[in-house]
């Protein structure tokens, strides 16, 4: 089970986003910074408890509209070898002190507790608390076991989001832009799995959606 320690971060991880979303192709803002609330997700344990692992509902409110962008992020204490590419930045805990923060894609203890999640092998967390389960995660399966040894993730962004290939043809759909639909989405036609929440935006409304959808070639 992860500790979440309640201290300070320099920078905090809103800043750390602040920076690193407009680099992205699936970013929606204008030229201007984005202007970003924590507004939910959830957590997921490491079996080996040496890596943190988030996914966080981020609010940019900079434009008319705004957008709710899915982040899912690992935190080591140490860099990830092989995945330069995927860091998004370093901050100083005020308890575990220098973390190296990464997109979670590209990190292979998140992908593959992403997908025992999926398969119902995995419970998710709250994000606050500790030792909480989250029951308002939603997921389901109808796809063959996962075989994951020795996997290492090779994510693709794209406009949409992030596609991740795992073996034997299937692909992991990370939607980092949150399309909010009634309570409790199913999972989307043609899918074989998908995880699903709600969240709150700034103004405290309640919507939900899709955040992550497996698909077979």
């Amino acid at each position: 089970m992860a500790i979440i320690h309640h201290t300070t971060l320099k920078p905090t991880k809103i800043e750390l986003l602040t920076d690193w979303l407009p680099s992205r192709p699936w970013y929606r803002g204008g030229p201007d910074a984005p202007v970003l609330t924590k507004s939910g997700g959830f957590r997921l344990d490491d079996p080996e408890g040496e890596v943190g692992i988030e996914f966080m509902v981020a609010t940019d409110t900079s434009t008319p509209d705004p957008t709710a962008y899915l982040v899912p992020l690992t935190y080591r204490g140490a860099p990830l070898e092989g995945a330069e590419c995927g860091l998004v930045g370093t901050l100083e805990h005020g308890v575990l002190g220098k973390r190296w923060v990464y997109d979670g894609c590209h990190d292979p203890v998140l992908v593959t507790e992403l997908l025992s999640l999926i398969e119902g092998r995995a419970q998710a967390q709250a994000q606050s608390i500790d030792g909480a389960p989250d029951p308002e995660v939603i997921r389901s399966c109808t796809a063959a076991p996962f075989t994951l040894d020795g996997f290492a993730p090779e994510p693709a962004d794209h406009r949409e989001g992030t596609r991740i290939p795992v073996p034997h043809g299937t692909i992991l759909h990370v939607h980092r832009v949150l399309d909010p639909v009634p309570a409790n989405p199913p999972c989307p036609e043609g899918a074989v799995g998908h995880v699903a929440r709600g969240w709150r935006d700034p103004q405290g409304t309640a919507r939900a959606a899709v955040f992550v959808t497996v698909r077979t070639d």
